[in-house]
This record gives C-alpha cells, sequence and structure tokens, in this order.
C-alpha cells in the first residue's frame, strides 16, 4: 500500500505532533508499506534523511516555509490571528505538491498545523484522482479550541467546514475531543490515541526514593487554564524540604517564584524524550495540571507518565485539594491520578486503527 503523510513536525523535533508523524511512519514502514512524509517546517530543511530512507525505507521531502515573519509584535500576532500567517503559506504549496504525486492508497494529514487540511482540501473533489481515503487527523480543535487565549475569527469555520467535508475521516486523541468539532461531521470521527514504540521509549532507571520529596512537570503552561499559579501558591508555604523540576519553554509564570523558591524550584528547558523518560522515572510522584475546566483536550504527556510508571498527582488550576497535595509530599500516593491503560497508546494498535479505516472504505 501507498501512504503518504502529510505534517508540519517530524524527527527530530521535540513536540506531540512530531511523535505522531514519526512513530506512524516507522510502523506502517515496518508493515511493509511504502510511506512518504512530506513535512513543511524552516528548521528541518537542512536535516539528512538518508539513514531513514536507508534503514526505515521512507522517503523524506521537507519543504521549507518561505513567508518572513512581519517586524513588530503586535502586527505578527495580528497576522497570525487574521490571517493564520505564516502557516498559511502551507494551504498554497500543498495543493502543487500533490499534483505532482502518483496516486496513493492513503493520505493521512497530521495536524497541528491545521493548514496541511486546509491545503489539501484546497484540491476539491479533484483530490480522489490522488488518493483512495484521506485521514484528517488532529491533536487539537481549530475552531473547537479551549486552550488558545484568542479565538480564531469566525470565517475560517468555512474552511474547517470544507475540509470536514471532503475527508474521509477525521480522527482525534480521546472521544471528549468530539465537543471540538461541528456535530454534522460527528459520523466521521473516529478515535485514534497517541502512539509510541514502547520498545525504543522504556525508561531503564531503576527508581531510588530520593532524599527530599522531588517531583516533575514536564509541559506548557496556558494562563488561566493549564495554570500552576494555586500550586505554587501553596508550595510556597511548605517549610518542609522538597525539590520541584518542572522542564518547559514557556517560563513566564514561573518567573516571580524562581527567587522566593531558591534551590526548591529547579526551570529547565525540554530534553529529548528519551533523556525525559529518563528523569521522569526518578522522581518521587509527577504533576499534571488540568486543561481548566475543559475535557476536549488532554495532554499528551500523560503517556510518558504512564511509562516513567511514577505516581501522578493531577492538580486543578481553579481550586487545589490541599489535602492530596500534602499527601503526596508526605509520599502517600493513596489519590494518585488513574492512568490510561499503555496497550492503546502501542504503535502497533495505532497504526492498525488507521489501517482498518482503509479497509472499511474499500
Amino acid at each position: 500500500m501507498k501512504i503518504l503523510l502529510v505534517s508540519g513536525y517530524f524527527y527530530p523535533e521535540n513536540t506531540p505532533r512530531a511523535f505522531r508523524t514519526f512513530e506512524l511512519a516507522k510502523e506502517l514502514s515496518r508493515q511493509g508499506h511504502n510511506v512518504k512524509v512530506v513535512c513543511f517546517s524552516r528548521t528541518l530543511i537542512n536535516e539528512d534523511y538518508s539513514h531513514l530512507q536507508e534503514e526505515c525505507r521512507i522517503d523524506v521531502e521537507i519543504v521549507p516555509l518561505e513567508f518572513k515573519d512581519p517586524t513588530g509584535r503586535l502586527l505578527r500576532r495580528f497576522m497570525s490571528l487574521f490571517l493564520a500567517w505564516p502557516l498559511i503559506e502551507i494551504t498554497s504549496k500543498l495543493p502543487e505538491i500533490i499534483k505532482k504525486e502518483c496516486k496513493y492508497d492513503l493520505i493521512i494529514s497530521v495536524a497541528v498545523p491545521h493548514q496541511v487540511h486546509w491545503g489539501l482540501a484546497r484540491l476539491g473533489k479533484s483530490l480522489k484522482d490522488k488518493c483512495k481515503v484521506w485521514i484528517a487527523d488532529c491533536g487539537d480543535p481549530y475552531m473547537g479550541c479551549k486552550t488558545d487565549t484568542y479565538r480564531p475569527p469566525f470565517y475560517f469555520k468555512y474552511i474547517e467546514k470544507r475540509w470536514c467535508r471532503l475527508c474521509d475521516y477525521i480522527t482525534i486523541p480521546v472521544e471528549s475531543g468530539k465537543e471540538g468539532y461541528y456535530k454534522e461531521f460527528w459520523n466521521k470521527i473516529r478515535i485514534i490515541p497517541q502512539g509510541f514504540n514502547f520498545e525504543e521509549s522504556k525508561p531503564n532507571r531503576t527508581y531510588v526514593k530520593n532524599t527530599v520529596p522531588t517531583f516533575i512537570f514536564a509541559g506548557g503552561f496556558i494562563p488561566g487554564l493549564r495554570d500552576p499559579k494555586l500550586f505554587l501558591e501553596y508550595l510556597a508555604h511548605v517549610e518542609a524540604e522538597f525539590r520541584f523540576v518542572i522542564y518547559t519553554n514557556n517560563d513566564a509564570l514561573l518567573q516571580p517564584y524562581k527567587q522566593q523558591f531558591g534551590a526548591k524550584l529547579e526551570v529547565r528547558s525540554y530534553i529529548p524524550r528519551t533523556e525525559l523518560l529518563q528523569e521522569l522515572s526518578s522522581a518521587d510522584f509527577l504533576v499534571n495540571f488540568e486543561n481548566g475546566n475543559t475535557s476536549v483536550q488532554v495532554p499528551s504527556k500523560l503517556i510518558d507518565y504512564s511509562l516513567a510508571n511514577r505516581p501522578v498527582l493531577s492538580v486543578n488550576s481553579y481550586e487545589l485539594d490541599e489535602q492530596n497535595i500534602q499527601k503526596f509530599l508526605n509520599g502517600d500516593y493513596s489519590g494518585q491520578m488513574q492512568m490510561p491503560d499503555l496497550a492503546l497508546y502501542d504503535i502497533k494498535n495505532v497504526a492498525k486503527k488507521f489501517l482498518d479505516l482503509m479497509v472499511k472504505n474499500e
């Protein structure tokens, strides 16, 4: 079977969508399919992917994004919000690339960015001349996104509805995520979670209790939604020793606390996923900040937390369960978060779910 994956992120980028595309490409190729990846990027253009062709038989084409960001923060924000700049360039480039391609049995477009869906939709019904089945995979919704500070302007709904009409299936990671999409297309939605090769992902570090309670959070923050403020305010009044390690690339919300906490708070930049898993497995427990009052989007980091095999303290950004937090600090993890069944995230099972959609459509 000939399969094309279209994405805005790919190996070695450290993002959930890069993992999604890379792991899926490897597994589909391992199962004997002809796999090509087209990725739109400003940063990967100089990457050498010859080893993937030799080792995994994956053909990778990196398409450079050339639109320049306008000067000035406010102008950039305006163009990003109202014109989907600069990712709108994908929408204009992708149709020409697809027209030059041979026919595929299956095309999977991986969002975010949603512009990969928009670009395929520009081909209209003629896309059927290029592929038998088109699956639009969505990590997060676009118009129905609940975790962004600003909502997209209303007119983008017409673009979203267009690709929803034209694709054969819409795949999302969790059942509750349906609420982020228009009900008229719910019949196309299938649930396919993030997938990983557990043989390559399992940490090999044996847990040893730390001399002081040590806990880790890894991921991004969203003011008012995935917000650490209440939790940090509580910890500020804890006199006992502890060490809270945070891996993030957006630490603006943490700045007021760095000096106050001193050595109790360590803020680190993102590290490769395999290294992160080793660090997570060495913590006494892990921290998950819930996405406010929405269940439409669920943090993909919970898979890594499950692999690390450490108790997880889930923190609500609006109302703290102080009693449970104190229990964790005292080594009592009876109130730990119930983690998902890891078998659901095995890349073999995830790839099968995509291929089953192909079979059902024949």
